[in-house]
């Protein structure tokens, strides 16, 4: 390990084999970071706080502290951030809520960059990428391979499903549905994520099913409902879709259209 002589670390935190720390950090009691994961100058990583492998977070973060709740009142609630992450500078990352889960988590393979806001309880998948001053309210839902646009804004409770997309500045209010773009305030449907899906290995008949999905859901003056029954047929032929049927199928705050 190369833990800088004015980092402070403290006795009972556990570090992984190959762990760096930087100048002026601070590591809390309950703080256990994995292998080769590099901590910068100036982090503070407190609470009950959980760092997978192979991850680098740049100076100037706080991860792990109390959440931003009036209702908070001290239980051992925890955030847990996979493997392979990058964090970039000036990010805030708060532990969970009783009220929730109890554990606001990071998955794997994330690209964070600076200045984003990860509330308590939110919940994040795989290969997402964050651009700078995205926010994320508490409770908040987002699946793999989504891409926040810059100053993107999450009201709590939201789900943005997998492979979606958003410009800069949107402000989301409902719902995102995998697959989909959306971009203003409030956030309106821009077509569907095409070259993402193609950079991931989607077919070109995949890709053709997602946009028919998509023009089924926001084009055909269908309801919500029958919708949703249209694109659950589809599925059986086009598995892609299915992930679409399912977040459909599930109560939110509703969803942009």
């Amino acid at each position: 390990m190369a833990i800088h002589p004015t980092a402070i670390v403290h006795a009972q935190a556990k570090l992984g084999a190959n762990v760096s720390i930087g100048p002026w950090s601070v590591i809390g009691e309950h703080v256990r970071i994995g292998d080769d994961t590099q901590i910068g100058p100036h982090v503070v990583i407190s609470g009950h706080t959980t760092i997978g492998r192979d991850n680098r977070i740049f100076q100037f973060n706080s991860i792990g502290a109390e959440p931003q709740d009036k209702k908070y009142a001290g239980e051992p609630t925890r955030l847990e951030i996979g493997d392979r992450n990058t964090i970039r500078e000036f990010c805030t990352f708060n532990c969970g809520t009783v009220q929730d889960a109890g554990v606001t988590r990071l998955g794997n393979d994330n690209w964070i960059m600076a200045y984003v806001h990860l509330a308590h309880d939110c919940q994040i998948g795989n290969h997402t990428i964050f651009a700078n001053n995205a926010q994320l309210a508490g409770h908040v839902q987002v699946g793999d391979w989504a891409i926040l646009g810059g100053f993107t804004a999450v009201h709590q409770f939201v789900r943005i499903g997998a492979h979606s997309m958003t410009a800069l500045g949107t402000i989301l209010l409902q719902d995102l549905p995998p697959f989909v773009m959306a971009a203003g305030n409030p956030a309106v449907p821009r077509g569907i994520n095409a070259e993402g899906l193609k950079r991931r290995g989607f077919s070109v008949a995949a890709v053709a099913a997602v946009k028919r999905a998509y023009k089924t859901l926001y084009k055909s003056g269908q309801t919500l409902e029958q919708a949703r029954a249209l694109i659950v047929g589809e599925a059986t032929a086009t598995p892609e879709l299915g992930s679409l049927a399912d977040f459909l199928a599930t109560p939110g705050r509703g969803m942009i259209r």
